[in-house]
């Protein structure tokens, strides 16, 4: 991927149980964070 180009639509479950697509935020400004595992050095 290429910094600044649109990202693929996706879907996650939210913790709450809830489906969230990244298209639910289509012209706002959205994070997206990516670690390795919980509770692991680095």
């Amino acid at each position: 991927m290429i910094i600044g180009e649109k990202a693929p639509d996706f879907n996650l479950p939210s913790s709450n149980g809830d489906n969230i697509k990244l298209s639910d935020y289509l012209g706002q400004k959205v994070i997206i964070y990516f670690y390795p595992k919980d509770n692991t050095p680095g």
